[in-house]
């Protein structure tokens, strides 16, 4: 019977501690803007700026965390947004020789206390998709905003707007379009109807051009190389924006002592399951505060009026009267690419999150 309820008791336990484990897991991750924990069903390339970013972000000692030099706006969030958009078959715009994408980014990633400040259209073409023969094209690209999508049943296609019209070649470059404004009304709900990109053949040698005519005339469209269509996005977390040093807490010395300070402490997330989702860094060095605050305080242990007073009095009163506690004073922040909930990679900067000096409160 003993034994019984010595089992029961443990699995009670195991229970409790479980689920204490997942509050404390959904709590962390609703600080890093977070829903839920992403499980990405699969792991798309990282953008090489974000690596250019993130690593920069290691090895200055100075971190601003409210702007992004590299697109030369203010923000500590950068993601990439995934086209969730289709090729429009049906088309009844009066471009037969057109081929449409509806492009549609999930504006919804973005929590409500950010503020936008750059939404930038990055398309790419496959080149593998596209015979070698005919790699001297150029294009005609138009964009259009849809101010309103078609009902099913109707007739009518969306209603769209012209945004940019350009001629555009068939480059290894990236295509890249400012639609800050139109990402900024995608916030508001039930608005975000996406964008068209329509191309359009236009220069060709002689005996291609014939073929193109042929391909046009027999098919309504002519055959285009695929392309990879994202929406670079930076916003900025005003409740997340400051300016810290980068100190020496990284490389703590451990040497045996019973005073507050900073203790070294290494976070592995792969030790709590976080590795599928978090891209960089794999782990960290967090530190922790620990120690006695004994009387006197000498000014090394950064006691406040308040804490020298309460060890005083616990020095002549220990057990009415506790030590002042040994807590963090002044902490770093560090940067962190991962995947979110929508398989987008988002490289985000997240302050006060290494310990590097220790005081008495």
């Amino acid at each position: 019977m003993a034994v019984l309820k010595f089992l029961f008791l443990l699995s009670f336990c195991m229970v409790v501690r479980t689920e204490n484990a997942h509050i404390q897991e959904r709590l962390f991750l609703r600080s890093l803007g977070l829903l839920s924990r992403p499980r990405p069903s699969a792991h798309g390339p990282v953008p090489s700026v974000l690596w250019k970013i993130f690593k920069k972000a290691e090895k200055r000692r100075e971190l601003d965390a409210c702007t992004v030099p590299e697109y030369g706006v203010k923000g500590n969030i950068v993601r990439y947004l995934l086209d969730q958009g289709r090729v429009i078959t049906d088309s009844s715009s009066g471009c037969p020789a057109c081929v449409e994408h509806h492009l549609y980014f999930n504006m919804s990633a973005l929590e409500d206390v950010e503020q936008l400040s750059l939404a930038q259209l990055e398309v790419k073409f496959k080149h593998d998709s596209f015979p070698a023969t005919r790699k001297d094209l150029a294009f005609n690209m138009h964009i259009y905003g849809v101010v309103r999508s078609a009902l099913k049943g109707m007739a009518h296609e969306p209603s769209r707007r012209l945004l940019l019209s350009q001629s555009v070649e068939f480059t290894p470059g990236t295509i890249r379009v400012n639609l800050t404004d139109l990402a900024e009304s995608w916030r508001r709900p039930g608005k975000n109807y996406g964008i068209v990109l329509a191309l359009q053949a236009t220069r060709l040698s002689n005996e291609l051009d014939q073929n193109c005519k042929a391909e046009i005339t027999d098919q309504g469209h002519m055959e285009m190389p695929e392309l990879i269509a994202s929406l670079v996005v930076v916003s900025l977390n005003p409740q997340q924006c400051g300016s810290r040093k980068k100190r020496s807490a990284y490389y703590l010395p451990v040497t045996p002592s019973n005073v507050c300070k900073p203790r070294r402490l290494y976070i592995d997330f792969k030790d709590v399951g976080w590795q599928d989702w978090i891209i960089a860094p794999q782990g960290y060095v967090a530190n922790y505060c620990h120690g006695e605050c004994p009387f006197p305080l000498s000014e090394s242990l950064n006691g406040t009026n308040h804490a020298i007073l309460q060890t005083l009095v616990h020095s002549f009163d220990p057990k009415g009267t506790p030590q002042p506690c040994c807590v963090p004073i002044k902490l770093s922040p560090i940067s962190m690419l991962y995947y979110d909930n929508n398989d987008n990679v988002v490289l985000r900067h997240y302050e006060d999150m290494v310990v590097d000096e220790c005081g008495c409160r």
